[in-house]
């Protein structure tokens, strides 16, 4: 059997979401062998044994690890190391608490690929669902099918493409340049990668579903603990140096993209901190006057009446 794509499954306490990624996984109508390699990282709950009784199932296509130490916590980079025992020419991208909804996903993006071999990475429209509420958004870059650009995916910032919708060329990984070895997240990197040393190419089709306010999932744990905003801080900082070394890495090619985003990154940052003064200098005022009113009147509150402001966190549920 010779594997064409590899699926990339990380997950932790996804007890309620697992069987239902793997679903959308066994679902799709293929012509040719794919194996799904899931990386559970120590789970506290049933996602581990919801994973066994698949694998049991699906023996052939299901191969899973079984952490039983979190790996996440030690600094182990857990997508890269399920990543490196792909077998596939392709790998695509889906975390256990998110879901395909296309049974023909994997089929388009490989026709295209497989037709096309300048493209690095091929991604597509996704819902953005929560909980209760089922489809509160949506993550679609463009209104057609389309060649996207370096420089869109780099002011894109990571939400510009939804991660579960990636799929991209496993040699892409060989060799991997030290901007994105040493970033403090992947996706982002590796979607600029991959477009820079090939192309990226965005199909205008809802194939996948990104769901969002999952307990204990990464971005929960950055935004809900009382020194969030440091946290934040840090994860901005060590972007902007990850874009700074991607300038250096692409001999300053798209240096006005890398630019711009990393002037608003530093925006970011002076407005976590309710600087309020720094965020209006002369750098900063297009991105200032482009804000609206209530974010406008969260910078002001933040600044002048922090108590008040950490008061409405808390009541949200933001911080504890």
């Amino acid at each position: 059997m010779s594997i064409l794509v590899s699926i990339n499954c990380i997950t932790y306490n996804h007890e309620k979401y697992i069987a239902e990624a793997i679903e959308s996984f066994l679902m799709q109508k293929t012509n040719f062998d794919f194996e799904i390699l899931i990386h559970d990282d120590a789970s506290t709950d049933r996602t581990a044994d919801i994973i066994r009784d698949y694998e049991k199932k699906y023996p052939h296509i299901i191969k899973a690890i079984y952490q039983t130490e979190n790996q996440y916590s030690k600094g182990v980079r857990v997508f890269s190391l399920n990543a490196n025992r792909a077998e596939g020419k392709y790998i695509a991208i889906c975390e256990g608490d998110d879901y395909w909804t296309d049974p023909y996903k994997l089929k388009k993006q490989i026709c295209y690929m497989e037709n096309n071999p300048e493209c690095g990475i091929c991604f597509h429209a996704a819902e953005i669902v929560k909980d209760g509420k089922g489809r509160i958004d949506v993550i679609k870059p463009y209104n057609k099918s389309c060649i996207s650009s370096t420089e869109d995916i780099i002011l894109g910032d990571g939400e510009f493409i939804a991660t579960n919708s990636i799929l991209y060329r496993k040699d892409i990984l060989y060799n991997m340049p030290d901007f994105y070895l040493n970033a403090p997240i992947r996706d982002y990197p590796l979607q600029i990668l991959c477009s820079m040393h090939k192309y990226a190419y965005y199909i205008n089709d809802f194939m996948s579903a990104y769901r969002v306010g999952v307990k204990g999932s990464w971005t929960s744990l950055i935004t809900s603990e009382k020194n969030r905003e440091e946290k934040i801080v840090n994860l901005k900082k060590r972007i902007i140096h990850m874009l700074n070394d991607f300038n250096q890495y692409s001999k300053e090619i798209y240096s006005d993209a890398v630019n711009t985003k990393i002037l608003n990154y530093e925006f970011d940052i002076l407005k976590v901190r309710g600087k309020i003064k720094q965020l209006k200098l002369p750098k900063y005022k297009m991105i200032y006057n482009s804000l609206g009113m209530k974010e406008k009147t969260k910078i002001y509150a933040k600044c002048y009446f922090p108590k008040v402001y950490q008061g409405l966190l808390y009541i949200k549920g933001y911080i504890k």
